[in-house]
């Protein structure tokens, strides 16, 4: 008997499977802030109006009645940058027996708050502290017309809503300078001040918070939502 021949499998061509895709990494959330720095600050569209607002005018009363010597500066503004003071002022001194140097530029409400703090935290702290008056301070900046370091927000001093405090001195010629290992008495002074800082102050920066604050207090006047502060 002649063995029948074992029929060969059939083959079949396997259809094509479509390209496997590599799973795309779910996209990250923008971070708190990104999106406020993207955006452009609604200040820097400030200009002088043909008459000084009151409240403007009423700032420079107040100023007066603290013992504040200043005087009026032309309006401050670059469209490309975005920095903008529409009724700057120069302070020549925080209060009647208070200077500031050098040349202080700031808006008028910026100034207002440095020189109550000045009258009200500064010089009491100075007198409980040392026993003598608080008779100069040392700016580092006021106005400058630029963003923030490592950012595309602008900084406060773009509106001359900030100062920058590098030192103090005293009416017995003492100097308190701002940094990170002060003598112990003057690291009393120091931390009081900067303590008492947070909350007339909406930003409040010093040693210990970054490089670039080494050296000097930073305190502005930021708008934050709910009227918060970020002191450090």
């Amino acid at each position: 008997m002649v063995p029948t021949p074992t029929p060969k499998p059939e083959t079949t061509t396997p259809e094509p499977q479509p390209p496997t895709v590599a799973p795309q990494p779910t996209p990250k959330p923008a971070e708190a802030g990104d999106e406020e720095k993207m955006l452009p600050d609604p200040r820097s569209a400030d200009l002088p109006a043909d008459k000084m607002p009151a409240e403007e005018v009423a700032c420079r009363e107040r100023l007066k009645t603290l013992g504040v010597e200043f005087e009026e500066h032309k309006a401050e503004s670059n469209p490309e940058i975005g920095c903008s003071i529409p009724y700057p002022i120069m302070l020549k001194t925080l209060g009647k027996s208070i200077a500031i140097a050098p040349g202080t530029e700031l808006n008028c409400p910026m100034a207002e708050a440095a020189a109550r703090f000045a009258a009200d935290v500064i010089q009491p702290a100075a007198k409980a502290e040392f026993g003598a008056d608080l008779k100069s301070i040392s700016q580092a900046s006021a106005f400058v017309c630029r963003p923030r370091h490592g950012t595309r927000k602008l900084s406060e001093h773009a509106f001359g809503n900030a100062l920058d405090i590098a030192s103090f001195t005293l009416s017995d010629g003492k100097t308190i300078e701002v940094g990170p290992a002060p003598p112990e008495k003057d690291g009393k002074f120091l931390d009081a001040v900067r303590k008492a800082a947070c909350g007339p102050f909406k930003t409040v920066l010093g040693p210990g918070a970054d490089a670039d604050h080494a050296l000097h207090f930073h305190f502005d006047l930021e708008p934050r939502r709910h009227g918060g502060t970020f002191c450090q």
